[in-house]
């Protein structure tokens, strides 16, 4: 009996991270008001995880998704929040676009950066980390029980945020969630029962179950996954400028690019190609529009080069 009670107690779902860039921002498709990833039962209706997530999400955006990849599975029973339930969640990154054919944006869409927003390092360092986790991380070691466990503690936090002369690692996003989490400093960290002492929580929108650890696990993979694969072609428009190829680029990075050292980059690597058409919108000096040479994209890996990340100081 208790084995049979223990299959009914354990939920399956698919989530996923549907990422767009929208205006020069990262967007997520959320639901319930923000609050949780796209998520649904597992279904044995197609022949694979990633044709059902394929075949959902197409229904629900209307896009056909180019890039799909699956992140981890969540089965971490003391964060399910369900009374009685343990939450198995089977999770996917996945590009797509925000807006429809008739560029009108579909419901559901958030900023990432409104549940990270210490993640935004484009114009250097943010206010948020200066002014509230740097403190707060260094209360929090220093409440630990000696010096040993102290000292450990204020290292992690300094490798972990770029504190203390370390330098900022944009792909330590889920180390980042799993440390503040730990120190009690987001919501997730308490239940529902839970007394919060004022003043504990960071800024940041809180999601449902594991969701924000989810996100934090797929905009960590797709930080990484830029710098040699083309994979941010997916969520470019057909025809853009070199300027809204780096804009997107630093969406997703959060962190600013050398112009020149990236356009470099680019005709390195022979990734685009002239449309003979120029931008008309806007004011300044008309651009150039390019297309992604979409051969390129049959599998080729971009293996020896790294964006070029401007340093932050």
């Amino acid at each position: 009996m208790s084995n049979l009670a223990e299959q009914h107690s354990v939920q399956a779902d698919l989530v996923a991270v549907l990422v767009a860039v929208t205006g020069g921002q990262p967007r997520i498709l959320t639901t319930r008001s923000g609050m949780a990833l796209p998520a649904g039962p597992f279904t044995s209706n197609h022949r694979s995880l990633q044709a059902s997530l394929r075949a959902w999400v197409e229904t629900q955006t209307h896009h056909p998704l180019g890039f799909v990849e699956q992140l981890y599975t969540f089965a971490d029973r003391d964060r399910s929040q369900e009374l009685g339930m343990r939450a198995i969640s089977i999770s996917y990154l996945a590009l797509t676009r925000e807006l429809d054919e008739a560029g009108q944006a579909q419901p559901g869409w958030q900023d990432w950066y409104r549940y990270f927003p210490w993640e935004d390092w484009r114009e250097g360092m943010p206010a948020v980390v200066q002014e509230q986790i740097a403190p707060a991380l260094l209360a929090w070691s220093e409440a630990a029980a000696d010096s040993v466990a102290r000292s450990a503690r204020w290292q992690r936090a300094s490798m972990t945020f770029g504190l203390d002369g370390h330098e900022w690692n944009e792909e330590l996003v889920l180390q980042r969630y799993e440390l503040l989490f730990e120190a009690g400093f987001v919501a997730e960290s308490w239940g529902d029962g839970d007394a919060v002492p004022a003043g504990q929580l960071l800024p940041g929108m809180a999601m449902s179950n594991d969701h924000r650890r989810i996100l934090a696990t797929g905009m960590a993979r797709l930080r990484a996954k830029i710098k040699y694969r083309p994979v941010v072609f997916e969520l470019m428009a057909d025809e853009f400028s070199l300027l809204q190829l780096q804009q997107a680029v630093e969406a997703l990075a959060g962190r600013s690019l050398h112009k020149q050292n990236f356009r470099r980059l680019i005709e390195q690597q022979a990734l685009v190609e002239e449309t003979g058409q120029m931008t008309m919108a806007g004011a300044g000096r008309p651009a150039k529009l390019f297309r992604f040479r979409r051969n390129v994209m049959l599998e080729r890996a971009i293996v020896g080069n790294k964006l070029p990340l401007a340093r932050s100081h």
